[in-house]
């Protein structure tokens, strides 16, 4: 069961435009009906009004149907249409939803019914309700504890039953994942390789240090694809009814997989393609931040990279999948990944609610994976663009950062983020090299002097020849020694403020070289 604001929120991707009546997005929709010409009397919360262009006629057999909505697909489109169809609706009571005449029926159709009918929120986000009820009808048939599993190892479903449960068990379900240690011992006993390569329910004995009694395992698959796992408490290897039992139950949760994914995937689709949208520079920012249900606040744009050590794709999905679980209206930000980067718009004022919701997300990931992460500034709809850049060096900043190191935000980290641009364009040959700092620092090189360090020094302590010697630990008179003789190798021009911030400049961006 889901809103009429959630289904507009998808639909709008597809150019559907509510008219009148804003009161009823919060109409709870159940069913899905279409006009039948060999059925006077169907009935549903949404009615699809297929095989008429008229909005009149499509409310009068919407409001036929006592239905909330009706989605019609006029022959033009306009601000007059759109008043015609806001008019008809206040006077109906029937919400209208106006469809651009490009997209098809058969698209809109199966968005509708896709989201109304399959769009049942579970514990674990998404999917139907009934994934809970097949693993409490597998445990009452097999007589054991039955956990279903997505290809991650993380929770989906499972039974109500605890008989034959184990200390294992009851740590998957309340952490939603498989335990670390226990995936280690499966992986090396080969119980997902052989869960990989067969159909075959396959038998795991007992291991009492790893808090585990026996269980049956078996793939769940769509064609040579594995979708996930089904698990069954037991103390020695099913057979007979049992051992079918299993096998079916897997077969009829990949029919339940499937239809679920569907789902999310398109809803992610919509999602992913608004987000894009927004941080490419969409004219209509505001209209898209509103489409994602963000509204007119400042937001933050996140920018995350996830990887392990042997494959830097598959846990960038996974962190893709976690930011984009659970229905949008349940999470905070909205995702999209684009390359080997994943943007997350988040309404956050403050830095440490942004940190907030990577920590969560890394808590949601295997412990092998690395996950770095920059923060923008605060940002209106309008400078997207220029936030999703500003989480870009963040990140980059962050990459290479010590490990354990607090993920940047752009509003607390402009400065370094400055010197970085300047180290770079340094290393791109961009500063002047036959200027006083490149001279001084090539005579350091050849003669073993100290001028590049003494003049950086005396620069930052604002030309305090005690507060410089103290840093360099050296006597102020060496100081004063070396500058002269700096003078003498090149013109320094000290009281001259603007060399003196060019220098500094200079200096800052040959940090790593001098």
């Amino acid at each position: 069961m889901i809103t009429l604001d959630r289904l507009l929120n998808v639909l709008g991707g597809y150019g559907v435009r509510l008219c009148g009546r804003p009161e009823a997005r919060s109409a709870r929709l159940r069913s899905v009906a279409m006009p039948d010409a060999s059925d006077h009397h169907v009935a549903g919360d949404v009615l699809l009004a297929v095989g008429t262009c008229s909005i009149d006629e499509a409310v009068r057999w919407a409001a036929a149907a006592r239905a909330t909505a009706v989605l019609v697909r006029p022959t033009r489109v306009g601000a007059d249409v759109e008043r015609e169809a806001a008019a008809i609706a206040d006077r109906s009571g029937v919400a209208v939803l106006l469809a651009d005449p490009v997209v098809s029926w058969s698209q809109l159709a199966g968005v509708v019914y896709g989201l109304v009918l399959e769009s049942r929120e579970t514990a674990s986000g998404r999917g139907p309700t009934d994934l809970f009820s097949l693993a409490d009808n597998l445990a009452d048939t097999i007589g054991g504890a039955v956990t279903i599993e997505d290809r991650h190892s993380q929770v989906l479903a499972y039974s109500r039953s605890q008989q034959a449960g184990d200390p294992a068990r009851l740590e998957t379900i309340l952490g939603r994942r498989v335990p670390e240690r226990v995936r280690e011992l499966f992986q090396r006993q080969g119980v997902f390789a052989r869960l990989a390569a067969t159909d075959e329910p396959l038998f795991v004995p007992a291991d009492a240090d790893h808090g585990l009694t026996g269980r049956m395992a078996v793939a769940v698959r769509a064609g040579r694809e594995l979708l996930g796992t089904v698990w069954v408490s037991c103390d020695s290897p099913l057979t007979g009814v049992h051992r079918s039992a299993l096998a079916d139950g897997a077969r009829t949760v990949a029919l339940h997989l499937l239809r679920s994914r569907a789902s999310a995937d398109f809803e992610r689709q919509v999602e992913s393609d608004l987000v894009t949208r927004l941080l490419e520079g969409d004219a209509d920012a505001e209209t898209v931040l509103s489409r994602l249900g963000l509204g007119p606040r400042e937001t933050r744009v996140i920018a995350v990279r996830a990887h392990t050590p042997d494959d830097s794709h598959a846990a960038l999905l996974l962190a893709f999948e976690q930011a984009t679980s659970g229905f949008g209206w349940s999470r905070p930000g909205r995702s999209a990944l684009l390359g080997d980067t994943l943007y997350t718009v988040l309404p956050a004022e403050g830095a440490e609610t942004a940190r907030q919701w990577i920590a969560a997300l890394r808590t949601e990931l295997p412990a092998r994976v690395r996950v770095t992460a920059g923060v923008s500034a605060p940002a209106e709809a309008a400078d997207l663009p220029a936030a999703r850049q500003e989480a870009d060096e963040c990140l980059a900043l962050h990459e290479s950062a010590e490990p354990g190191a607090v993920p940047p935000a752009y509003d607390e980290s402009w400065d370094d983020i400055l010197l970085r641009r300047l180290r770079t364009a340094a290393r791109s040959g961009r500063t002047p090299a036959r200027g006083p700092v490149g001279t001084l620092l090539r005579h350091d090189q050849r003669h073993g002097t100290s001028f590049v360090v003494t003049l950086r020094a005396w620069l930052e302590s604002q030309g305090d020849l005690t507060v410089a010697a103290e840093r360099l630990e050296v006597h102020p008179n060496t100081v004063r020694n070396r500058l002269r003789k700096m003078g003498e190798l090149v013109p320094l021009d000290l009281f001259d403020p603007r060399r003196r911030l060019a220098m500094t400049i200079v200096l800052a961006a040959l940090e790593d070289l001098a």
